[in-house]
C-alpha cells in the first residue's frame, strides 16, 4: 500500500511513500508535452502495483490526465492546492510568497529525505522538494501516518 505524490506541471515533482508512511523515492521529470505526460502517466502507475492513494498539488487538464489514469486502476485521489500542505507543514512566515515557500520546502524535503533514509540528493529541485512535501501532507491524512514525527516538527 503506497502513496505517490505528485507536483504537477510537464515538469513534474514525484514522490513515492510506502506502507510505513516513509519516503521511498522521489525525482523531477520532464514529460514535454501533454501526449507524452498521457503516455508517461500511464506507464509510471503500471510499474507501481502496491499503489493505492495518488495526490496532486494542482488542477486543470493536466490532472485530469493523472485522475483518469488513476481512476481506471481504482486509486483513491486526492487534489489540493500548494496552501494546502504549505498550511500545515511551514510556518507562516515561511510562505508570504510563492518563491519563499519554494526556498523553505526544500530543508524540510532534506529532513523528510534523512528521515526515511531515502538516497540524498546532490540538488534537489523545488518540484521534487514539493512532492515530497504533498506526500508528507498525504501519508498523514490517509492515516498511514498517524502523526508527523519528532524529527520531522516544525
Amino acid at each position: 500500500m503506497s502513496l505517490l505524490a505528485v507536483d504537477l506541471g510537464l515538469r513534474t515533482g514525484l514522490a513515492l511513500f510506502g506502507a510505513d508512511g516513509r519516503l521511498i523515492w522521489y525525482r523531477s521529470q520532464n514529460f514535454g508535452s501533454a501526449p507524452r505526460l498521457r503516455r508517461g502517466v500511464h506507464g509510471l502507475l503500471h510499474t507501481l502495483p502496491e499503489l493505492r492513494w495518488l495526490v496532486m498539488e494542482g488542477g486543470g487538464p493536466l490532472a485530469d490526465i493523472w485522475e483518469k489514469e488513476a481512476d481506471r486502476r481504482g486509486l483513491q485521489v486526492r487534489r489540493i492546492g500548494a496552501d494546502v500542505w504549505r498550511r500545515e507543514l511551514l510556518w507562516d512566515r515561511e510562505q508570504r510568497s510563492g518563491a519563499a515557500a519554494k526556498a523553505n520546502a526544500d530543508p524540510l524535503a532534506r529532513r523528510v529525505i534523512d528521515w526515511s533514509g531515502a538516497a540524498r540528493p546532490t540538488s534537489l529541485r523545488h518540484d521534487a522538494a514539493e512532492a515530497i512535501l504533498v506526500g508528507l501532507w498525504g501519508v498523514l491524512h490517509t492515516g498511514i501516518l498517524p502523526a508527523l514525527p519528532p524529527e520531522l516538527r516544525r
